[in-house]
Parts: C-alpha cells; structure tokens; sequence
C-alpha cells in the first residue's frame, strides 16, 4: 500500500519534500501536484519504475513524457536549446507550458520520443513540483494522472488513494491544483509551434514579430 503525504502548497514541509524523494531515488512512483493537474513521477534513471507508469496509464512506445525541471540550467543540460527557445521558455515559466525540444545525450532513449528523439519539458508554477525537483537534483520523468479510458486528470487524492494505492509508492495530497492540460510547444524547428491549447495562454504565438 502506498504512502500518503499531506504537503502543504504554500510551504512544503522540507521534512516530507525529503522523504519523497527518497522514495523517487529508491525507483518509486509518486503521484505529485504540478500547476496543471496532478502527475506520475519518476526517477530518471529507473527503468522499472517508467514501466510501471506506463502501465498505470497503459502507454505504448509512441507516448511523451515530460522532464519536470528545476530551472533553466537544468533545462539546458537536457535539451538542446537555441537563443530564441532559451528567451521563449524563460519568459513563460514558472509556468503551465511544456515545451518540446531535440533531446541531449543526458536523457535516456526510453524516455525521449523514439522516431523524432525529442523530449518534453517544463517548469511548473507550483512550490511542492518546485521543491521535489531541487531536493533530487535531477528532474523527475513525469506524465499527467490520467487513468485509461477518461478525458481528464484525476483531482481528488483520496480517489488516487482508492484507485492507485496498490500500484504507486506515495501519493502526495497538495490540495487542488486543476485539472486543465499545459499548453504544448513544439521548439524543434526554428518557428515554435502551438501543439496543444491548454492552460497556458498562448495568445503570443498569434501575433506577429513577438518571437
């Protein structure tokens, strides 16, 4: 059965924030709130716990997942990131965004997309995402809490507890965090590309000579 955290949004208690951590370092899957929706989680590095979020949410190969990231430094070590993507991504995030970019040597080739070797990425607005990150060190592989056959994100913890408490290793409870997809930018060519309309406005992708 699976642990269950009450975190709080506004202060994350460094005590738990440490605790889940090193649950995410020993290959756990977590279920954690970002500023869209709540999340899976995972280390980068473990591959048994990527193939049980792919179970949970009965991915194929073909499915995206995202780095959840610390900061801009961090992006940049993962992603291989021009001028233009550096000044986009800085200017929107903290931010409900996930941006897709060629992925480096950093990321493993289970995580990035297999064909187009691509990841995502974002930087949420949100202080428990934030706080699990700076505390690994090291982004957390991560994919919206949708359960097979629904259109939207689980939002109550005590339901993921019933649903997933056999299958994930935390659940942390940080209150409502919405359940509206980020907006998804493609940065792979030179001209970003809305993929997505989702929380993140996205109203600068239609004015000209804003980028």
């Amino acid at each position: 059965m699976s642990q269950f955290f009450q975190i709080h949004p506004d202060n994350p208690q460094p005590r738990l924030v440490r605790q889940a951590v090193e649950i995410l370092r020993e290959g756990g899957v977590i279920i954690y709130p970002t500023d869209s929706s709540y999340a899976l989680g995972c280390h980068i590095g473990d591959k048994q716990a990527l193939d049980r979020i792919r179970q949970i949410r009965r991915l194929d190969e073909s499915h995206n997942f995202t780095l959840v990231c610390r900061d801009l430094s961090e992006v940049s070590q993962y992603t291989k990131m021009d001028n233009t993507a550096y000044r986009l991504i800085k200017s929107l995030t903290p931010g409900p965004y996930t941006f897709i970019l060629k992925a480096t040597k950093e990321v493993p080739r289970r995580v990035m997309h297999a064909k187009r070797k691509t990841i995502g990425i974002r930087i949420p607005d949100n202080k428990i995402a934030l706080a699990l990150a700076e505390e690994l060190n090291e982004p957390i592989v991560s994919s919206t809490l949708i359960m097979p056959g629904d259109d939207s994100p689980l939002m109550d913890p005590y339901e993921m507890k019933d649903l997933l408490g056999h299958a994930v290793d935390l659940i942390i409870d940080g209150g409502y965090c919405g359940y509206e997809p980020t907006s998804v930018i493609l940065l792979e060519d030179h001209e970003p590309q809305v993929v997505r309309v989702g929380k993140g406005d996205v109203s600068l992708f239609e004015e000209p000579g804003t980028l």
